[in-house]
Formats: structure tokens, C-alpha cells, sequence
């Protein structure tokens, strides 16, 4: 895979070539529907862009921060929820742990209940990375609805719980810590 490496923004110039499913004679999505898939790559770009440049100043990626996002949210957080959380593997899970526990951002312990569990929680260090990139996160989500109107805020919340998979919403409910947030 290549990076752009310069914007290619607006409408493409020359003769398109034809997918293999146009040739097939498939239907096409509605453009409608192509441009809001479009604003959603660009949207997620630009909202994980600035959490990212701080993450890559201390070696940490998108992985690391959806762990400490998730850890920070819910203190006490057992690895095998985080697992069904993030939909990673084990393998791919026990790196990025290992690597946020070892820079001092995240402990873990047994269970109280049952020794055999992890639970994680964040150290100082790792709460002040979660406020720091939760902050910039915050400060974008708010400038966007503002800019977008006074119901804007209803409308992208449901919108977005419309986008997750039909058998994952009660969970995502119930990890919603939001009063006004109903399904």
C-alpha cells in the first residue's frame, strides 16, 4: 500500500476505468451514499489525526489509544471484555498491553473473584494521556456540531449507533456512559 503523498481533492480528471463489477453489470451504491462513505474516511482522519501526532511522539499508535480509552472509561476492565470490545485477537492485545504496561500507562491484576482474570486500570501517567487525547477528540466532536446545527448532536449519536452492527448495540449501550444516551 501506498501513502498519498499530495491532496488528489475534488472530482478525478480523464476517462474512468471500469470496475470489474460495472463491467459484470452490478449496480452501483447511490453517489449519495459513496460521498457520505467518503466524508467518513475523511472525517476519521481528521478526528484521530491530532491523537495520533501525540501518540507517535512517545512510540504509541491507534491501538494503544483505543486501549487506554476503553481502560480509562471503565477502571477494573477485565482483558477478555476488552477483547470483545476492540475485536482484536489475544496476540494482538498482549502487545499493545505489554508495551503500555511496561511505559507505566496501565497495571494489571488478578480478579477478586477469580485469580485467573486481568483487570486493567490506568496509572497517573496513562490517565493524563486519555484526558490529553480525549480533550482534543472532545474539542473537535464539539466544534463539528456546533457548526452543524442545534440538532446535530441528537441526529450524529443516533446515526452513529444506527452504523453499529444490529448484535453488538446492547453492548455498546451499556458502555455508553451517558444519561441522556438512550437506544
Amino acid at each position: 500500500m501506498t501513502d498519498i503523498t499530495a491532496p488528489t481533492f475534488g472530482p478525478r480528471t480523464g476517462p474512468a476505468e471500469a470496475t470489474a463489477a460495472e463491467i459484470a453489470g452490478e449496480t452501483r451504491p447511490d453517489a449519495h451514499l459513496v460521498t457520505v462513505v467518503e466524508l467518513l474516511f475523511f472525517a476519521y482522519r481528521d478526528f484521530t489525526g491530532e491523537a495520533d501526532a501525540v501518540l507517535e511522539e512517545i512510540g504509541l499508535g491507534r491501538a494503544h489509544h483505543r486501549v487506554l480509552h476503553f481502560v480509562h472509561r471503565n477502571p477494573g476492565l477485565r482483558v477478555a471484555d476488552l477483547l470483545g470490545i476492540l475485536k482484536i485477537t489475544k496476540q494482538s492485545l498482549a502487545r499493545v498491553l505489554k508495551q503500555l504496561v511496561d511505559n507505566g500507562h496501565v497495571t494489571q491484576s488478578a480478579g477478586e473473584r477469580d485469580r485467573r482474570e486481568r483487570r486493567l486500570a490506568l496509572t497517573d501517567k496513562g490517565t493524563a494521556l486519555a484526558r490529553r487525547l480525549i480533550a482534543l477528540q472532545t474539542a473537535r466532536v464539539a466544534q463539528a456540531l456546533a457548526s452543524a446545527g442545534p440538532d446535530a448532536e441528537v441526529l450524529t449519536r443516533d446515526f452513529l449507533f444506527a452504523m453499529v452492527g444490529v448484535g453488538d448495540r446492547d453492548g455498546v449501550a451499556a458502555l455508553v456512559q451517558d444519561p441522556e444516551f438512550t437506544t
